[in-house]
């Protein structure tokens, strides 16, 4: 029995994983000066700048950096969304299980 549920686990963590690479998430910064789009698994796919920012090299940087931790904590929400699914799933009506998944 405890074979067959980690292979259940495996599997749901897997389809979890392929889910959130085909997840998109998109920040910004400074009313779209700076876009970011990742996907579920934290890959950078997209970056766009605005060419009003461009010749601003420490604003640029600046935007830069706020623009990805803003993508990095919606992933992250989304992530522990998804991990949690996968915890109910196999376990339901385990509360406390879910919890360490952020759920």
């Amino acid at each position: 029995m405890f074979e067959k549920l980690m292979s259940q686990m495996q599997n749901q963590t897997e389809e979890a994983k392929q889910k959130l690479d085909n997840i998109r998430i998109k920040a910004e910064a400074e009313g779209g000066l700076i876009k970011i789009t990742a996907t579920g698994n934290r890959l950078i796919k997209d970056i766009e700048i605005s060419d009003k920012i461009v010749g601003d090299k420490e604003a640029l940087e600046d935007l830069m950096m706020v623009a990805i931790n803003r993508v990095l904590k919606k992933i992250e929400k989304v992530q522990k969304n998804e991990m949690g699914a996968v915890a109910n799933n196999l376990m339901p009506g385990m509360g406390s299980l879910s919890n360490i998944f952020g759920k």
